[in-house]
């Protein structure tokens, strides 16, 4: 089988190709490797390990030959390196980390691994996932396959470049403001944020812990059913923050009409809510256009629209951009050259260590938002700014419970504008910022929310459609975005490499 087949096939399809045993674990791995370093100048990969992954898919195969099925047996994977993984470097894309090798696999690896997938490399992402371009990883900034002047998206932008590019069927991502759903519909492919706590954080390379968390991303919702099936379910014992609520089979729903419904309009009685916050004008009109006409693909499908509103979404910018900074500023206090992280080779005293560890090892963002959320914690600050947030946080929160009375799921773009040129907003961190606009409350209330490519803007780049649930819907979110692509081939569009 040649390499191109593999590249173009889905988790689905390869799974099954090796099922079959028309190819193997191993002959995926390898043409799937050859294509990386084809394309090394994406920036996507960050390290590789060939011979632990030959391990990894050569035992695949002795389970094959065993009889054993698995919707990811043999299946190449690759992980955010924002997650510790055993015999890969982890540097969760900083200097403060490099050369890092974890003891120990995140669960959210562990647990792939165990449904038998193989895992190819790890992948570029900016600073401690701070970020919307993926031009803050302090290693090399990631290139849009579609246009490689352009940014990814972030911070989950090496995920992203690398299944878009064809480069590995899925990866792992990880989400606090957007980082999943941003860079899915920059790249036009398919990328879902679960309900927080779904996903275990143990062993993921903190940020914000209020707000960190993993999801898959592949080119359709099927795809993505299939990995976070694997990747979800309770942790409790390892990450305080996992949810005590059951594994669940997210692919249950796919292909099933709604209760009442037809073959022909399978979701008939659907209610989506269109919040007029997110159809203003921040929104380019590119975006709107591909938004709306995948709104009436919806429409024939047999769903209804329904006018809403989140009234306090415009505050979701400042609110998000005290908590995460004050998370990070907590949980980056670590990384001071003793125990943990880079440490500076020339220094005077302890003090000087730490000064000069920091200085050299976080990147411009990473101590911009140590700098804010240190700010914020201080002592006559924390009532003003990070309490105050927290309030507001609750609020927004509210909002979305009160709109979802009236709908079933909440539609809208997932970013104001299609991906901006390399560099083009580094000078301008509030720019970069007000690119989350859309993305920020889902996170600051812990919904469930996913990217489905929607279309093309601008430049003849990707546009997504955001779709958000409430709490634990995630099967019916993917059931919905899974309709979209049965009606629609814009998730099977790849760019020319």
């Amino acid at each position: 089988m040649s390499s191109k087949q593999i590249h173009e096939m889905g988790v689905a399809e390869l799974a099954t190709t090796i099922a079959d045993g028309k190819t193997s674990s191993v002959e995926a791995v390898q043409a799937l490797l050859a294509r990386a370093k084809q394309h090394q100048s994406l920036g996507a990969y960050l390290a590789f390990n060939e011979d632990l992954t030959l391990a990894q898919a050569k035992a695949a195969d002795a389970r094959v030959a065993t009889g054993e099925r698995g919707p990811l047996l043999g299946v190449p994977l690759a992980h955010k390196d924002i997650f510790v993984t055993q015999g890969f470097p982890t540097t969760a894309g900083s200097k403060m980390l490099a050369g890092y090798q974890s003891p120990f696999d995140a669960t959210v690896v562990a647990n792939l691994a165990q449904a038998g997938a193989v895992t190819l490399g790890k992948l570029n992402c900016d600073e401690f996932a701070m970020g919307s371009g993926n031009d803050n990883s302090a290693y090399a900034p990631v290139h849009n396959p579609w246009d490689t002047a352009r940014v990814p998206g972030g911070s989950s932008g090496g995920s992203a470049a690398a299944v878009a590019a064809r480069l590995v069927p899925a990866a792992t991502g990880t989400d606090t403001g957007g980082s999943i759903r941003q860079p899915a519909s920059f790249t036009g492919i398919t990328g879902i944020k679960p309900t927080y706590g779904r996903c275990s954080r143990y062993g993921m390379v903190a940020f914000a812990s209020s707000l960190d968390q993993a999801g898959p991303m592949a080119r359709s919702a099927a795809d993505c059913a299939t990995l976070l099936t694997a990747m979800a379910g309770p942790d409790i014992d390892r990450d305080s923050t996992s949810l005590d609520h059951p594994a669940e089979d997210y692919t249950r729903l796919l292909g099933q009409p709604r209760e009442g419904a037809s073959a022909a309009q399978p979701l008939k009685g659907l209610r989506i809510g269109l919040p007029k916050e997110f159809f203003g004008e921040g929104c380019a009109p590119d975006v709107l256009t591909a938004v709306r006409a995948a709104l009436a693909e919806y429409e024939k499908l047999g769903a209804t629209l329904v006018d809403i509103s989140l009234p306090r979404t415009e505050l979701s910018i400042p609110v998000y951009y005290i908590i995460a900074p004050a998370e990070a500023s907590s949980n980056l206090s670590r990384f001071d050259g003793v125990k943990f992280g880079h440490r500076a080779a020339k220094f005077d005293d302890l003090t000087d260590m730490y000064k000069k560890s920091r200085s050299e090892g976080f990147g411009p963002e990473a101590q911009r938002r140590i700098m804010i959320g240190t700010y914020v914690l201080s002592h006559g600050y924390y009532d003003a700014y990070y309490l105050k947030a927290q309030q507001i946080r609750r609020l927004i929160a509210q909002d979305f419970q009160s709109a979802f009375t009236q709908c079933d799921v909440i539609a809208g773009p997932v970013a104001p504008t299609v991906a901006w040129k390399i560099g083009e907003k580094s000078d301008d961190p509030v720019a970069n910022y007000l690119a989350d606009i859309y993305t920020l409350s889902t996170s600051l209330a812990g919904l469930p929310g996913m990217s489905v490519p929607a279309g093309f803007g601008a430049a003849h780049m990707p546009v997504g459609l955001q779709l958000v649930g409430n709490y634990f819907k995630e099967g019916e979110l993917l059931q919905t975005a899974h309709a979209f692509q049965q009606a629609t081939d814009w998730h099977e569009r790849a760019p020319a490499l």
